[in-house]
């Protein structure tokens, strides 16, 4: 079975936040066609939108064996699980998971886009990305992760201990 890389982006800032974004997580590990390769630290990131408490973030590489759409599908259900409810864009929620890549994948639908869209502006992804995958290559400008995160203002985001 061939098996494709991806990165996915985790945070949440409602309820036990660190606790919940671990059992994400370990429900994403413990899914079929999913294996959790590398994991990055929590990093605490001051929330754009309304006001709100700040987010965990973190992000996550992963081996599927699932399509690029199935794979959002999966990722849906998982925050649905942990009573992600879509109300307000931008607002407060106990869990968001963003597919950010698969392997060098362009895709632009209307239920997915590859690379995700604000992949390169947001310093809460790119700093913990560049912690697993520095050298990855964001496949629609072809600027390496840490090269992007050089070009991102990181003053709101802040790696967390332990």
């Amino acid at each position: 079975m061939e098996y494709a890389r991806t990165a996915i982006a985790l945070g949440s800032n409602l309820g036990d936040s660190r606790a919940i974004l671990e059992a994400a997580l370990e429900t994403i590990a413990q899914t079929p066609g999913i294996t959790l390769e590398r994991r990055s630290s929590w990093y605490e990131t001051v929330p754009a939108g309304p006001p709100q408490r700040d987010y965990i973030n973190g992000c996550a590489l992963l081996r599927v064996s699932l399509p690029p759409q199935e794979l959002l599908e999966t990722l849906l259900e998982i925050e649905a699980k942990f009573g992600r409810v879509r109300q307000e864009r931008w607002g407060a929620r106990t869990l968001d998971l963003d597919l950010l890549l698969f392997e060098d994948l362009i895709v632009d639908t209307p239920a997915l886009q590859l690379p995700h869209p604000r992949l390169r502006e947001r310093a809460f992804v790119l700093m913990p990305l560049a912690e697993i995958a520095p050298d990855w290559s964001e496949p629609a400008c072809g600027e390496t992760i840490r090269t992007l995160l050089q070009g991102v203002d990181c003053s709101g985001v802040r790696r967390l201990s332990g």
